[in-house]
């Protein structure tokens, strides 16, 4: 008898990928379909259409369940073993959003297992191209959210976040305003993430708490709907949501269409799906009191707290593993760019050039401090390379061993700081580079990775201090809470 097998799905921005794995948690399975490449009759770039305004962005919503189609039927070919699969979740892109016509119900649960997916659900939604995370053209949406609760902290108190252009709630008040007759004929809203669990599930699956937490619409505190928000977005909208579930919930078995077409064990059963970055934090295994750094393009900050604080910067959302504490999100959008920029002027191009370079300064850097935002920064709202020497006078330029440990405290120092303004306070931190990892002697008590220096927290402490201060004055526009995110 073949082995128990378990299905994870990642409805992501530029493909849809799955894997499976036996009950030792060893990959049995994986594939995936690009959007561009393999469905090139969709004419999407990067996942995605970016329209005439260079603000609108979204997808096509049959896109998707025809990957779905797509991967099923390479599974099948491979000989895939469906009836051995006992239960199946997944992950979206956080924000976007799926719009059922009235009557969809009906045409998802009563599917024909003769056609696929993609065929069966053609007519099933009032608009054909979703709004997704990349799309910045609501800011008079988010101007009104802010102003119907009182103002943006206001906001954040009770969503985890203020008021983001790419968030669910403000995309569906731009539908409202623009399009409502198209929002009449809509009878449910789900996010990528439980449209994805309602193909499955062959109904309508719940939002979950924390991918939830991305739409400026739900309380963070006690998991319902906001009133005061759902009414500054749209009428009859908690009716169009449904009522939100924590995101380990069992929502039930499998749609008979996959057990007719593939060979599902009616047993196979479908567990609530979440947003991706929720999905990161549960599949890190992160603990209460642990952060994780993800070091890309954009730096990305994943806090487990219990008590959190929500500010202007940065999201608190509910967290996907434990209902009752809290993850928060950091985004720093000036990331591996702006690092390798630096090392190519000041390190030649070179990792270890730049890696001996940050070595031969001293920690705390003789108190220079620097800002570096080649591109408008999200945390802070601010852009340009500014210098501080140790009397807090502005400096065109530093030495370039200065200057790369300069940019590298200060990304630090910016993490950390913006951290504890979300009520994170024990320091545990994930960096495995190790002149990096010398850098982040900021932290006193790192669990992963390094161990710090003696003196480190006396070292950076009064550094923390300067950098909060300096960095006020570099700040764009902090009373923006619109910008393109």
């Amino acid at each position: 008898m073949a082995a128990p097998s378990f299905l994870g799905w990642d409805f992501s921005t530029q493909q849809l990928k799955v894997i499976a794995i036996d009950e030792h948690l060893r990959v049995i399975y994986e594939d995936n379909v690009n959007f561009d490449k393999d469905l090139p009759e969709f004419k999407t770039q990067g996942g995605a259409h970016v329209h005439g305004d260079r603000l609108t962005v979204t997808s096509p919503v049959l896109m998707w369940v025809k990957a779905l189609d797509m991967i099923l039927e390479k599974m099948k070919s491979s000989g895939f073993n469906f009836s051995q699969v006992r239960a199946l979740s997944g992950a979206g892109q956080q924000h976007g959003s799926v719009y059922w016509k009235k009557g969809s119900i009906q045409i998802l649960k009563n599917a024909s297992p003769k056609l696929p997916l993609h065929q069966a659900l053609k007519a099933c939604f009032a608009i054909s191209d979703s709004p997704i995370w990349m799309d910045s053209s609501t800011a008079s949406q988010c101007s009104a959210l802010e102003n119907a609760v009182g103002g943006a902290q206001r906001l954040a108190n009770i969503t985890g976040s203020r008021a983001y252009e790419r968030f669910t709630g403000n995309q569906i008040a731009k539908i409202y305003n623009q399009n409502p007759e198209v929002y009449a004929q809509t009878e449910r809203i789900s996010l990528v993430s439980s449209f994805a669990a309602s193909l499955f599930l062959g109904a309508y699956a719940p939002i979950d708490y924390s991918d939830g937490s991305g739409m400026n619409l739900l309380q963070i505190w006690d998991k319902s709907w906001s009133a005061s928000c759902l009414d500054a977005c749209a009428p009859e909208l908690v009716e169009k949501l449904g009522n939100p579930v924590p995101s380990h919930s069992v929502l039930g078995s499998i749609s008979p269409y996959y057990i007719q077409r593939y060979g599902f064990s009616p047993d196979c059963k479908i567990v609530a799906f979440t947003g991706d970055n929720p999905a990161s934090l549960a599949g890190m295994r992160l603990e209460e009191g642990d952060i994780a750094i993800s070091l890309g393009t954009s730096d990305t900050l994943f806090l487990w707290i219990r008590e959190p604080t929500p500010a202007l910067e940065g999201h608190i959302l509910c967290n996907p593993v434990d209902s009752q504490t809290y993850m928060a999100l950091l985004c720093f959008k000036n990331g591996s760019l702006m690092r390798e920029r630096i090392r190519n002027e000041c390190a030649s191009g070179s990792w270890d050039e730049f890696s001996k370079a940050l070595s031969s300064t001293v920690a705390g850097n003789n108190g220079n401090l620097g800002f570096y935002f080649d591109v408008m920064e999200i945390t802070p709202e601010a852009v340009g390379v500014h210098r501080f020497n140790s009397d807090n006078q502005k400096v065109l330029n530093f030495p370039k061993e200065v200057e790369i440990r300069a940019l590298i405290e200060g990304q630090f120092m910016a993490k950390r700081i913006h951290a504890e303004k979300l009520g994170y306070k024990v320091r545990l931190v994930a960096e495995t580079n190790v002149p990096l990892a010398d850098v982040v002697k900021l932290a006193p008590e790192p669990r992963l990775a390094v161990t710090p220096t003696a003196g480190a927290e006396e070292l950076y402490h009064p550094l923390l201090k300067r950098y909060a201060e300096l960095e006020q004055k570099v700040i764009y526009n902090p009373t923006s809470s619109c910008l393109a995110k």
